[in-house]
């Protein structure tokens, strides 16, 4: 279903992105930023599912500004690369090439963007700082709390998971206690909970979380 193509960002600097493109005529263009795992077969996966939903997705690569072609597994060693490489990255970087992303799927209509940890935060970042975003979802988003003082331009719906040693219940209050009228959903789940390759899968919150992601897409982008 998908294929890799090519993004420049505004800086002039190329990367390499997932593309997923649904049969026939696309209902609206979504981007899927990852997770500190690189675009993976996970990553493509996701992307393929919102293209069977009639979108054309695109995953942009966003560790190729520090080592290309990085596609990590979820054991111990691949999470301690992913996070070094993750440290190396920059925001403006990663906002640079998601709007590179933005501009490659805007052809298909409104643009939707999609994000899982390291590419929740940014989903929610992009809502806020990039032109061009029609709506927002961020999973599990580590990043969220300490910047709540950057204001969502595009409707936005986050997900996290009860069970998250990593964002604690009080960080999801305080964005609660900031953004009363932003649908904030806490599932009895763990972080990843998405991820079908990863320990912390959850189903239910998995399939709950999708269904309510594809509802607010429908409606915000067709």
């Amino acid at each position: 279903m998908g294929d890799w193509i090519k993004l420049t960002a505004s800086d002039g600097v190329t990367i390499d992105a997932y593309r997923a493109q649904p049969t026939g005529t696309p209902k609206a263009g979504l981007v899927v930023l990852q997770e500190i795992f690189g675009v993976n077969d996970h990553i493509r996966r996701v992307a393929d599912g919102f293209a069977a939903e009639g979108y054309l997705a695109i995953a942009p690569a966003l560790f190729d500004r520090v080592r290309p072609k990085i596609e990590l597994g979820y054991g111990p060693d691949d999470m301690k690369q992913g996070v070094d490489i993750r440290a190396q990255t920059t925001l403006e970087g990663a906002l640079a090439d998601t709007a590179a992303a933005i501009e490659a799927v805007s052809g298909a209509g409104k643009v939707g963007v999609v994000g899982y940890c390291w590419g929740g935060s940014l989903a929610y970042m992009a809502a806020a700082r990039l032109s061009g975003v029609a709506a927002a979802v961020g999973y599990y988003g580590g990043m969220i709390a300490s910047n709540l003082g950057e204001i969502p331009k595009a409707p936005t719906i986050l997900h996290f998971g009860e069970k998250d040693k990593h964002i604690p219940l009080t960080d999801v209050q305080k964005i609660q206690e900031i953004f009363p009228q932003m649908s904030v959903f806490v599932y009895p789940a763990d972080h990843g909970f998405n991820c079908d390759a990863r320990g912390s899968y959850h189903k239910p919150s998995a399939d709950l979380a999708r269904a309510r992601t594809l509802e607010f897409f429908a409606d915000k982008l067709g």
